[in-house]
């Protein structure tokens, strides 16, 4: 842990204060949330947006090149088998050059894109769909508590959630691990995190192989209200 470092108020995901210093990359100020196991970098230390779009812009998305579909399979093998088919999703996170929705469309599913930067249609974001795919995307979040929120309102019902991005390691190697040093990482999540995202939506939650996550929403869900699922619960049945 960095000498002189202060940690913010609130962890963005949790909201609870417990958070901490925890580690300096490249000069940019990380901090660790105790209630919910979220590093996140902190806000004075981010890319502006034209620094950030330019930093996406050099990425390569491409669709036909097999080495980049065996890893976004990761994801899209195991999302597909718990899907019915003909299922509608969405991309959340497509990048420049869409590649998932690609692959999910060849095995049958109907799936739009959507990405602030790429693909900034609001539109899509007032429909609802069968599952959502988000691949390399939440690591990028600033504002995780309303990106999940919105997460939570995109799936109907018993929809699918399948979210892969690298888990973060030991804090001892925080410093010298790849994933961190990428300036547009600032969200970086573990086992608990998930699990404590799963209980705050209702979500289930299956931790697979590979950095992978899939949330199951609960059939009889109702729309977010800011309040975690089993609270609302407990006032139902209080009253």
């Amino acid at each position: 842990m960095a000498s002189g470092m202060t940690a913010p108020r609130r962890c963005p995901l949790c909201h609870g204060r417990g958070t901490r210093s925890h580690a300096l990359v490249q000069g940019r100020r990380y901090h660790a949330c105790a209630e919910c196991g979220l590093i996140h970098m902190d806000p004075a230390d981010r890319l502006d947006p034209e620094a950030e779009r330019s930093h996406y812009g050099h990425h390569e998305n491409d669709p036909g090149d097999p080495r980049y579909r065996a890893f976004l399979d990761r994801l899209a093998t195991p999302l597909a088998e718990r899907l019915e088919p003909g299922a509608r999703g969405l991309d959340f996170g497509s990048g420049p050059g869409p590649a998932l929705s690609t692959m999910l469309e060849e095995r049958g599913f109907v799936v739009s894109d959507y990405d602030p930067f790429f693909a900034p249609g609001a539109a899509v974001l007032r429909q609802t769909f069968d599952f959502v795919a988000a691949t390399e995307t939440v690591e990028h979040f600033f504002d995780p508590r309303r990106e999940f929120d919105l997460l939570d309102r995109l799936l109907r019902p018993g929809g699918l959630l399948g979210i892969m991005t690298q888990w973060r390691p030991p804090a001892r190697a925080f410093e010298q691990w790849r994933y961190a040093r990428d300036p547009t990482h600032v969200s970086f999540y573990g086992s608990e995190t998930m699990e404590w995202i799963g209980r705050r939506y209702g979500w289930d939650v299956e931790n697979l192989p590979r950095d992978v996550t899939i949330f199951r929403k609960s059939k009889d869900s109702e729309k977010t209200d800011g309040t975690p699922q089993r609270q609302r619960r407990e006032v139902r049945e209080r009253s």
